[in-house]
């Protein structure tokens, strides 16, 4: 009896383990550690909803920005974070449901920087300086 008692119990801790292992690496729909803070466990983060299977609507909470709202902000950055660099110009990145945008900048010694843009206006750099 206490050898089937013990099984139960070495069982019953394999579960425990298993389960708390998996609420920490985010496993499961909604976790993750690609979130972005703005929801889901996908690596855009944020348009997946509650995370609950079939409530992916494909939009986000607020509205995509526009190519000319990119430009604005990756204009607004380089003055706040990269004095004497400027916009070359804006491409957007398709991806299955949102549009971002990648901006190229030049600074004042021939460097390049690139900037992006993601669907709701959030700035991020991307890789270090680089000369052509």
């Amino acid at each position: 009896m206490g050898r089937v008692f013990g099984m139960i119990l070495a069982g019953a801790a394999v579960l425990a383990l298993v389960g708390a292992s998996s609420a920490q690496m985010g496993g499961g729909m909604g976790g993750g550690m690609m979130g972005g803070g703005k929801g889901g466990g996908t690596m855009g983060g944020g348009h997946m909803g509650s995370g609950m299977m079939g409530s992916d609507t494909g939009k986000g909470t607020a509205p995509e920005i526009t190519a000319e709202q990119a430009q604005k902000a990756a204009t607004e950055y380089a003055k706040q974070y990269l004095p004497g660099f400027t916009v070359k110009g804006t491409a957007p990145l398709t991806g299955m449901h949102m549009t971002m945008y990648q901006a190229e900048l030049s600074g004042p010694g021939g460097e390049t920087r690139i900037l992006h843009i993601n669907p709701w206006g959030n700035v991020m750099p991307f890789g270090g300086p680089a000369t052509r």
